[in-house]
């Protein structure tokens, strides 16, 4: 089978969806029929410039950059096409061409501007502005980050977006939860899936009883306004003036961060809250190795939450906000507090502090619950499964 896979992000750039997309692409790949050959023929388009990045060294080929004519001639020669996300390029021409299609929709892109479903006005959550037909109310939101007529112009093209979506073959989402905002038909689900890490990035096992280290509670990812990290320091200094010890890591970097220094200094959490900057590999796991409790305090509808997935898998202890997809990945194997709310988030950091072994038993619970629903090798066959059906 000739398979375009179109990702508009792709390694080296770093992010979620960039990440899920290299490793469907390896998986696909590396799929072999009765007879030994490999099932499908891949090809990745990116408009993600390489960089240092050697593509030479992935098992597929990729096309940086194309043209629209190039871009025209991949889709033609492919039998199936995979957008990750309702681009508006690769759709038309795809319908042009009238070739399968299947958009995995990672975000909202297809029923909002912004494509977080985060009214921007006030950063609350957009009821469906867009899909209730109150236009004037996307525009006026819209604007709050870029010009009028730029958001003019967003809007019209919003209506392409979802009829082409509404017209594709399938449609795939990462969450029910997405699904169920997109209202979109053809859909189905499938959850992210990551590998089983190796043992040497697993949380320390050491009984807290017999440490004599404070539990380390961590945030993961971007700092950005949307992950809610001003409350998880809020919380903390609830717990500070109560006289708890413990230690919260921020782990990433963005651009919050200066804000963040500047209240951590406010509200004098520096001997409780360290942050580390962008860390990746080594340095990734040697940060967390004694980390026990992974919080994600997000004020937006998370489609699926890929850092709290990867944290399940390595048995670790997650606290998250209960909304969008979070709520959904986690759970009964994990606690959850209420979105923007630093008092239930402190609530929970305090159920830990004062009982320790909630960290191992729920540790267990959400390895448990990672690989019986997140694992690699499930979510390439899960895709190849509706590749071959479109075909067939």
């Amino acid at each position: 089978m000739k398979f375009l896979l179109y990702s508009h992000f792709f390694a080296p750039s770093i992010g979620g969806v960039e990440t899920i997309v290299l490793s469907l692409a390896r998986g696909l790949a590396g799929l072999r029929t009765a007879n030994g050959a490999a099932e499908f023929e891949l090809t990745v388009a990116t408009q993600t410039p390489a960089g240092d990045f050697d593509d030479r060294a992935l098992p597929f080929r990729v096309v940086r950059q194309p043209g629209l004519v190039h871009l025209w001639g991949l889709i033609r020669a492919a039998d199936v096409i995979h957008v990750a996300g309702p681009s508006l390029t690769p759709l038309s021409l795809s319908r042009l061409a009238r070739k399968p299609v299947v958009i995995e929709h990672h975000g909202y892109q297809a029923i909002c501007l912004n494509g977080m479903l985060l009214h921007q006005p006030d950063r609350s959550i957009c009821p469906g502005h867009f899909q209730a037909g109150r236009y004037a109310e996307c525009l006026r939101c819209n604007a709050h980050e870029t010009s009028r007529p730029r958001s003019c112009a967003h809007l019209l093209l919003m209506f392409l977006r979802r009829a082409l979506t509404r017209h594709v073959a399938a449609n795939l989402g990462i969450s029910q939860h997405v699904l169920h905002r997109l209202a979109v038909p053809h859909s189905s689900v499938i959850y992210y899936g990551i590998d089983d890490p190796p043992r040497n990035t697993l949380p320390s096992q050491e009984p807290l009883s017999a440490s004599s280290k404070r539990i380390c509670f961590a945030y993961v990812g971007r700092l950005v306004q949307e992950k809610g990290i001003p409350i998880l320091l809020q919380a903390a200094q609830k717990l500070m003036s109560e006289g708890h010890e413990f230690e919260v890591r921020l782990i990433g970097d963005g651009d919050e961060r200066p804000m963040l220094e500047a209240m951590i200094g406010r509200e004098h959490l520096e001997s409780f809250v360290r942050i580390t900057g962008y860390l990746t590999g080594a340095a990734l796991a040697d940060a967390l190795r004694d980390v026990r409790v992974v919080v994600m305090p997000s004020i937006w509808e998370e489609t699926a939450g890929l850092a709290v997935i990867e944290q399940m898998m390595r048995g670790r202890l997650v606290i998250v906000s209960d909304i969008g997809g979070l709520g959904e990945v986690v759970g009964e194997a994990g606690l959850k507090c209420a979105p923007g709310n630093a008092d239930t988030l402190a609530d929970r950091m305090r159920e830990v502090l004062r009982s320790p072994a909630l960290i191992d038993s729920f540790g267990q619970k959400a390895r448990e619950r990672a690989l019986r629903l997140f694992m690699q090798e499930r979510m390439i066959e899960e895709h190849a499964r509706v590749y071959r059906g479109m075909i067939g």
